[in-house]
Order: C-alpha cells, then structure tokens, then sequence
C-alpha cells in the first residue's frame, strides 16, 4: 500500500532503491516530494536521468558516487521502460541490464535511487523486473477506483481539517474531474477559504472550483439531453463568452456522445464499469456516472443527436456570418420539439 510506504518514509525510515509505478502523476510526485523533504541533511543533491535518454549506466554509475555535500543523494531515473514489456524496434537505449542486476544486489548506502515506470503494468516475465521487486520498495502510483476517487477527496479535506460530504465530494469531482492534483488544489484553495469553519459544502463547490473545458462541455450535453434547454444555454453562453470556437465545442460534444454510446454498448455485452473503464481506456469515476445514467437516456436519441452533430459540424464549417447562432439553434432545438410534442 502506498500510504504504508509513506508513513514509513515520514518516519525516517528511507530504503536506498524504490519503484515507483503506475501512471497516477499525483502519487508519483508526492511520493518525490516526501523523499526529497525528508533528505535535508546537508545541501541536499537530487539527480534526475531520463531513462527513455540515457543509458542505466549513468545512473549507477552517479549511485556509486560518494556525495560531496551531504549524507546521501537522491537520484530519480524516469521512464524506467525496461521494466514493461518491449516494443519491437521502438527501443531507444541499450541498457545494461546485467550491470543492473548485479548493482541491485547490493546499492550503496550513501545514495537513494528511485526507478519511475509511469506504465500500468510492468512485465513479470523479465529477469530485472523479478530482481527489481526482491531488492527494491515497490509504490504504486495507480488511478483510484470511482468508489475510491470519493473516499480520497473525503480524506484530502480532512487533511486540510475539514470536512466533505459524500454528496459534495460526488459533486466535487463532477465539476473538476478526476485528476488528483487538480482536486487536491480545489481542496485547498476552499479550506483557505473556510479559514476556522470545517465544511466544504456543494453551494462552496459550485461558487469556488474551476471547471475544465470538458467538464463544461458534459454539463451542457447532459442539460440539453434532460431537456434542461435553459442550463444548456447558460452553459453555452459562458463558454462563448470565454472566446471558445463553436467548431470546437461541437467536436466536443460529439466525441462525449461517441463515449457514451461506447459505454453503454459495451454495458449491454455484459461488461461492468471497470472492465468498460479499462476497454476504453477512460477513468472509471466518468464510467461510473454514465452507467448509473444509463435508463436515463435511450440509445437511440444519442444517436439521432450524433447525427445532429455531424450537420451541425458541416454547417459551421460550410457557412459564414454568426457561426455561434448556429450551435445555439441547436441547442433550443430539442426545446421547440416538446412544444410540438416531437418524439425525443
């Protein structure tokens, strides 16, 4: 677990050669930084090789290197691609994995060496990977399952002394996504905010966090497919206001409603949220809210809206004069159709 590993760490006690994997950026920086604070004795000296540039001899070589200013240094060597399984043709460097092998054996103690492969898995099959887990402390640096995702906001508050809802932690990562260094900015910046009162609540969430383009964008799809033409608009006029191209947010638009027909297909095949997730390579917070939205929305209205959203795409390429009326057409569309009792 990587909080065993952290409060190991914290605790002053630092192993001389760590792997870091997975592709979670935010737990591979923080694992860094807490590596880095806790070496401090000293001027501290800290390292960086690119494995994907330099071969692994440098960064043994630099490991067996006495330290001028300190106790020990701390050496970081990305991109350790010889750990997953090779692409044929595709390798840049010829490492070493021999002198490797033999150096894992036994690190000197005067140098921390952390070996970072941002890859979801790496190849148990290989030598150095089995020889690697023996001699070094793993971290894992995976995404967080959805359920998981909303626990780590409820913990991340708490860690800044407050306190988040499971309804606004939900809410939270609907309006900022689910990258964790973003979320744990926003946290930040409403505990700030709070000063000595304790609760984030969804109305703070609402007035305070910022949104991606795609969050926005997802917000106006599902306004408009609930039939909640006024949020859509709303919606669409702030986005027009922010110099956003109507070209673009049609794209946008489009590439969701492809997304959902995907999940929603692959549901229908018996595939549950976390397989879907990892067929479509997409996180499984985003997964999870589609499927729990799946009786919602039939099928077949993704698609006719889809079509919409090719003409719409032709239009605006085809046409001159006010292209943002286009879009907004568009979207009042689906308004016009209740009146006149239009299927939908």
């Amino acid at each position: 677990m990587i909080t065993s590993v952290w409060k190991a760490i914290r605790n002053g006690q630092i192993d001389p050669v760590y792997v870091i994997t997975g592709t979670e950026s935010y737990f591979i920086e923080k694992t860094l930084d807490l590596l880095k604070s806790k070496m401090t004795d000293g001027e501290p000296e800290f390292i960086n090789f690119d494995l994907e540039e330099v071969p692994v001899d440098y960064v043994i070589e630099e490991a067996d290197t006495i330290p001028f200013f300190s106790d020990r240094k701390l050496i970081i060597a990305k991109n350790a691609s010889f750990l997953k399984a090779a692409e044929r043709g595709k390798e840049k460097i010829d490492h070493n994995l021999k002198a490797l092998e033999a150096w894992l054996e036994n690190p000197p103690s005067s140098s921390v060496t952390i070996f970072v492969a941002p890859y979801e898995k790496l190849d148990e099959r290989k030598k150095i990977t089995k020889l690697i887990k023996q001699h070094a402390v793993m971290v894992e640096a995976k995404a967080l399952q959805a359920n998981d995702l909303e626990v780590w906001v409820q913990h991340e508050a708490k860690s800044f002394g407050k306190h988040i809802e499971k309804l606004a932690a939900q809410r939270l990562i609907e309006v900022a996504g689910t990258n964790l260094t973003l979320l744990s900015s926003e946290i930040e910046k409403m505990s700030l905010y709070l000063g000595s009162e304790e609760e984030i609540t969804e109305q703070l969430i609402e007035q305070m966090t910022a949104r991606t383009l795609e969050q926005d964008a997802f917000k106006m799809l599902q306004a408009y497919l609930e039939g909640n033409i006024s949020e859509a608009l709303s919606v669409y006029y702030d986005l027009i206001r922010q110099k956003e191209e109507p070209v673009a947010l049609t794209a946008l638009l489009a590439s969701q409603i492809r997304f959902m027909v995907h999940v929603y297909y692959l549901q229908k095949k018996g595939y549950h949220a976390q397989q879907i997730s990892k067929q479509l390579k997409a996180h499984p917070y985003r997964v999870k809210l589609l499927v729990e939205k799946r009786q919602q929305i039939p099928e077949q209205r993704l698609l006719e809206v889809l079509n919409d959203l090719a003409e719409i795409d032709l239009q605006l390429k085809t046409q001159s004069g006010n292209r943002e009326r286009i879009l907004e057409f568009f979207l009042m569309k689906r308004k016009q159709g209740r009146k006149t009792n239009t299927p939908v």
